[in-house]
């Protein structure tokens, strides 16, 4: 965990779920700073081991490797469960935890790597949350089928923080991992938090900039991960009913709310919804910007 002082400020930055993390707060001391960034990076941490599959010794794992039989869990992992069922719900399918295993064949790492039809036509059967029996506090996953909690993950760990900083201090904060944002107020000694969103295809200046007092901001986009092929962009967000990622989608999409989970899941499905990302999100009576 690195600290530096600033004008205004104190910033604590620390690596956690794969992404650069960062909170500034408005904090009176070094002294007090730390211990703010203590809390903010022992919780990442925790939710990082809790929820992450690439671990082979937490729930996730337990699930993923239930062989079809019933795990009971806990009460935390029901109310994320219960989430991303209501997600499901919501979305009528887009937005599903047991998409992951279209892994196996989707590597976003700036290539013209595409698979075949039939590689992702095989996964396919493994993916759909309908297919999972799920009643709290107990799931059973289909042989084969894997839950995978990186599409909340990130925005729920930016939530958690939130709330046990509001619980630890009455100073101004913004939590920043990885380009999920939520200012849990706003600052004493300037206007608001100065928050730029990226150019996403092309280095150079932010290309919109914010004043945020309070509130998630929260950004999905192709920047980092995705594939290209005989001039097609194939972003990293896929379409689980297709298994394939949905063309004509935002550069970026970022959407502002109350929370980074909600805005988060809103923004992802904006992606997916491709040429009529913006109709979707304004049907969603939601504040946006999108680049194309």
């Amino acid at each position: 965990m690195e600290i530096t002082q600033h004008e205004h400020y104190f910033a604590i930055q620390f690596r956690a779920m794969a992404s650069p993390c960062e909170v500034l707060i408005e904090a009176t001391s070094q002294k007090e700073a730390r211990r703010l960034g203590k809390i903010t990076r022992d919780e990442a941490l925790r939710i990082e081991a809790t929820f992450s599959r690439y671990r082979d010794d937490n729930i996730v794992h337990r699930i993923n490797h239930s062989e079809g039989n019933p795990v009971q869990v806990g009460t935390e992992t029901v109310n994320l469960l219960n989430f991303a069922d209501q997600c499901f719900t919501l979305s009528e399918g887009l937005f599903d935890i047991t998409s992951g295993v279209l892994g196996r064949v989707w590597k976003f790492d700036g290539s013209d790597k595409i698979p075949l039809q039939s590689e992702v036509s095989a996964l396919l059967p493994l993916v759909g949350w309908d297919k999972v029996s799920w009643q709290a506090p107990q799931i059973t996953l289909p042989v084969g089928m894997q839950i995978d909690f990186g599409g909340i993950g990130k925005e729920y760990a930016v939530d958690r923080v939130v709330k046990l900083l509001h619980a630890n201090t009455e100073r101004p904060f913004l939590v920043n991992f990885g380009g999920d944002l939520h200012a849990g107020r706003a600052p004493l000694k300037q206007s608001s938090w100065i928050v730029g969103i990226e150019a996403m295809r092309k280095s150079g200046d932010a290309v919109n900039t914010i004043e945020l007092q309070r509130g998630a901001l929260t950004t999905s986009g192709d920047a980092q991960r995705f594939l290209k092929k005989d001039g097609i962009r194939y972003g990293h967000v896929l379409n689980p009913k297709t298994g394939w990622p949905v063309i004509d989608a935002p550069a970026s999409v970022t959407v502002a709310g109350n929370s980074c989970t909600e805005s988060g899941v809103l923004s992802t499905l904006a992606l997916l919804h491709g040429a009529d990302a913006e109709t979707f999100l304004e049907s969603n009576e939601v504040i946006f910007w999108c680049q194309r």
